[in-house]
């Protein structure tokens, strides 16, 4: 059974902030260190103040990062510049984009924020789709434990055919909304206040037999369960603890998109390419790409190539700079349930589950937990950024990846079939510091 909430949410003072675009940010793992620069240059306010500050900054408190986190939150409420809402409410979240790659494609994807109880994964209440690593969760902890506050909101999914809530809230997205705001990848951020205790109560009580799938926020959502677990541990009865600040959003709706990210290999000693294509065609076909189509080697040229060769079989693109680039697509007589006996056939034949499971540790001997500590894999988003990485001499290899379907993504989250870590990348991106959850709201939550 979901719990979900209304609550007091903590955001900017619109009458000490003319600008709400100049201290929000993207979520903390997407911050490079170029939008870090820039997000402090706009703003002695912005949020990636306290989500991700830098080690050694010249106008900060003395402390490490999260403790001037911490003092940049307490400071920011006491000077007004972060104010909390007077009466609990759930706030209705519309993004207008295009998708990348497509400037014709503008999409909208419609949600709603609200605080979701906790729960365990064993209670299948909350669902993940994908393995976390542990360094992010480390960090998170530790910023959670400074600050009692979420800045972000984890991104859930949830299952609503006939869209009865989205039209409940529809009804209230009519007029000027509360807080809007373009972001830098030009997408669109509204977001209406909805207080009326009958609407309030129907959305509560809809999503109440609902199950709930982690679409991005694994980190987030395991840190904060950590932080509970270790609440009730020491006796704190801190209710904000037991609660996480979420964007729920229809998995039927067509607003929806997932992006690939890619996989750069980097640090192996013993690598050679030769040796690696020889060794993956005892699973894989390898359509190399001659020179002449390696002249093509733009974003969308290797991507068309790449989801074509996925539409017969599951398919990963591989560049190798000089060396070479082409395609390998698992071979027909491969049977993956005689390969992965321990996972379903649903989740086996997923390209990024044959990615880890086949050409990752079969091929190349790189161990799970070597993956969970991101000791030879990297993660890029952009193809162009990938093939730079190689070319650069930064990696040696680039895996480029082919989209997960959304309905296999929830499918196999339900049924407990977890993918690999960075298997989805869900486009656009809920922009954090636009509600923030303070846990030491003096009002309650």
């Amino acid at each position: 059974m979901a719990e979900i909430l209304p609550f007091r949410a903590l955001h900017y003072n619109p009458h000490k902030i003319a600008k709400l675009g100049d201290v929000v940010t993207q979520p903390y793992d997407k911050i490079s260190a170029e939008m870090q620069a820039r997000y402090y240059s706009l703003s002695p306010y912005n949020a990636a103040r306290i989500i991700r500050g830098l080690e050694n900054p010249g106008d900060s408190p003395q402390g490490n990062v999260y403790t001037r986190a911490a003092s940049f939150l307490r400071d920011w409420i006491q000077q007004q510049v972060l104010t909390a809402e007077p009466e609990p409410a759930i706030y209705p979240y519309y993004q207008e984009y295009w998708v990348p790659g497509q400037p014709q494609q503008k999409k909208q994807r419609r949600g709603f924020i609200a605080l979701c109880k906790l729960e365990d994964y064993s209670a299948r209440v909350i669902h993940r789709h994908e393995e976390t690593l542990s360094g992010p969760k480390a960090d998170r902890l530790e910023l959670l434990k400074a600050t009692h506050a979420h800045l972000g909101q984890i991104f859930m999914l949830y299952s609503d055919p006939k869209g009865e809530i989205e039209a409940t809230l529809d009804a209230k997205t009519k007029d000027q909304p509360w807080e809007s705001v373009v972001d830098e990848y030009s997408t669109a951020h509204s977001v209406w206040k909805v207080t009326e205790p009958t609407i309030v109560t129907g959305v509560v009580a809809a999503m109440r037999p609902k199950k709930l799938v982690i679409a991005d926020g694994h980190h987030r959502y395991e840190t904060a369960l950590a932080f509970r677990n270790a609440c009730r541990s020491q006796g704190q009865k801190a209710l904000g603890a037991e609660y996480v600040m979420v964007t729920c959003v229809r998995q039927e709706a067509d607003g929806l998109v997932v992006l690939p990210t890619h996989r750069l290999l980097h640090g192996l000693p013993a690598f050679r390419w030769g040796r690696f294509v020889g060794d993956a065609q005892e699973f894989f076909d390898w359509q190399e790409l001659h020179p002449d189509e390696q002249a093509e080697k733009s974003d969308t040229g290797l991507a068309q190539r790449l989801q074509l060769a996925g539409r017969e079989a599951p398919a990963i693109g591989v560049f190798a700079g000089s060396e070479a680039q082409g395609i390998l697509t698992l071979r027909k007589d491969i049977r993956v349930s005689q390969l992965m006996p321990d996972l379903a056939p649903s989740l086996a034949r997923l390209d990024v589950v044959i990615l880890h499971r086949i050409l990752l540790e079969r091929v190349l001997g790189i161990d799970p937990q070597a993956v969970r500590e991101e000791k030879n894999l990297h993660y890029v988003r952009e193809i162009k950024a990938a093939l730079n990485w190689v070319e650069s001499g930064q990696a040696q290899l680039c895996f480029l990846m082919n989209p997960a379907p959304i309905p296999a993504v929830w499918e196999n989250a339900l049924a407990g079939q977890v993918l690999p870590q960075k298997s989805t990348d869900f486009y656009p991106k809920l922009l954090s510091g636009l509600t923030l959850f303070w846990l030491d709201n003096p009002a309650g939550i």
